[in-house]
């Protein structure tokens, strides 16, 4: 199939899905791809804004040859530079924007109209590791392969290996590989973390109150970190509140990055995907 051919398909599947009553339809975008250049970006991003969806994530591409196989045939001086595919995001904030989408924040637009810019307005929008959702926190079965579900305050993860997941479910036990559950100090983080990429601020007061902390001092070490963001415009620290500005928002994951305290050792860094 050629590219003509392919961008067809998709205007019919779009307009398929639409005839049948589907209420939103998104498209997935990935930047930061070997070779990938701002310009055809550019002229990917006008295309799918002519097919006119609801909604689009836009995703930067993870390059970990360590652990997924097939990378290790995509020579690193063929991706982009970290500038290049900080312009492609700019680009494609301005250029949705201004074709009427709605940031919704790190890699997700939305027209004003679908139900995940009416959630974030009314306060109501939620995130989980599968991204935004109209849903507030509730509970993910995990089912499949390597899927993850999310119970309660626990994350679990099933086997990654076929002859694995159906050995435990032949000894009839679920076919958890591993999982975790979460302290008084990772749910009050996540909640942070919850309300500065759905919402760009939080109140400092909500969480004293439900948490039972004082805030300033609890995170002393990640307020002294996140100066420099606010040095840099992209935020904005007062005794009762953290807001993000417009500016920040393109790069809220790296604020929020600053609560994980799992990313918190050079080792662990580097087994995450790079930001930019």
């Amino acid at each position: 199939m050629n590219r003509i051919q392919s961008e067809e398909e998709t205007l019919r599947v779009i307009h398929a899905a639409r005839a049948n009553g589907f209420k939103s339809v998104s498209i997935d975008l990935i930047y930061g791809l070997p070779k990938q250049t701002l310009k055809g970006f550019g002229v990917t991003l006008d295309k799918v804004i002519a097919a006119n969806p609801d909604r689009l994530s836009i995703y930067n591409y993870a390059h970990m040859p360590t652990i997924f196989m097939p990378q290790r045939r995509i020579h690193e001086e063929d991706l982009p530079a970290p500038q290049v595919k900080l312009d492609i995001l700019d680009m494609a904030v301005k250029k949705l924007t201004n074709a009427g989408y709605v940031y919704i924040g790190m890699d997700h637009f939305a027209k004003p109209e679908d139900e995940l810019a009416v959630a974030q307005r009314q306060g109501k929008l939620h995130r989980n590791f599968q991204g935004y959702s109209t849903h507030s926190d509730c509970d993910l079965v995990a089912l499949g392969l390597s899927a993850i579900g999310k119970i309660g305050p626990t994350y679990s993860q099933n086997y990654k290996e076929l002859e694995d997941y159906y050995a435990a479910l032949d000894r009839d036990v679920l076919p958890v590989m591993r999982g975790m559950e979460l302290n008084a100090d990772d749910l009050v983080r996540r909640a942070i973390i919850q309300a500065l990429m759905c919402h760009f601020e939080l109140a400092k007061e909500s969480f004293n109150s439900t948490y039972r902390i004082d805030f300033d001092s609890y995170f002393d070490t990640e307020l002294n970190e996140l100066r420099e963001y606010e040095r840099e415009g992209l935020l904005e620290i007062s005794p009762q509140s953290i807001k993000v500005t417009p500016k920040g928002r393109m790069l809220i994951r790296n604020i929020c990055m600053v609560f994980d305290k799992y990313l918190r050792t050079r080792q662990q860094h580097a087994l995450y995907s790079k930001v930019i």
